[in-house]
């Protein structure tokens, strides 16, 4: 069996293809913050900021590592309440790994895999978070390549 080559156009750039309007949360929000916010919106990923400007990420996988580290064999209870006092900064991913939005999307989908992430923040040439664009972004473009309408 060889190996299938994905088409991917070189003329798509992260921005065509990026989620915009991203939700961001405070560097010095607690976790039961952002788990209630990742719940309620479906998200799986969100980007930390600190006056401003883009410190961090914050994904499941973080919020699962932290819980499941100081919370083995505690309850709903004990886990709501260690996760109301934690503050975001002390579990988000940083330095954040970013984008431009006029990176392509291959480039972004090598950077995704080689530092195993789940998501890109995009900052533009001022150093402002302009979109966000996960794995689900690209594996939905590449799909919408090879059968479109999907």
């Amino acid at each position: 069996n060889e190996p299938v080559s994905v088409p991917v156009d070189s003329e798509i750039r992260v921005r065509d293809i990026m989620q915009t309007g991203v939700v961001t949360i405070s560097a010095g929000d607690t976790l039961s913050t952002v788990e209630d916010i990742m719940t309620l919106g479906g998200l799986r990923h969100i980007p930390v900021v600190r006056g401003g400007t883009l410190v961090g990420v914050v994904s499941e996988r973080d919020l699962l590592r932290a819980s499941l580290s100081n919370l083995t064999g505690f309850g709903h209870e004990e886990r709501r309440a260690f996760l109301q006092v934690v503050e975001i900064a002390r579990v988000m991913s940083t330095p954040p790994i970013v984008i431009s939005p006029d990176a392509g999307v291959g480039q972004a989908a090598r950077l995704l895999a080689e530092k195993r992430i789940g998501c890109l923040p995009v900052i533009d040439e001022e150093g402002k978070l302009v979109g966000l664009l996960t794995e689900t972004d690209v594996l939905r473009y590449i799909a919408g390549s090879w059968y479109p309408g999907l």
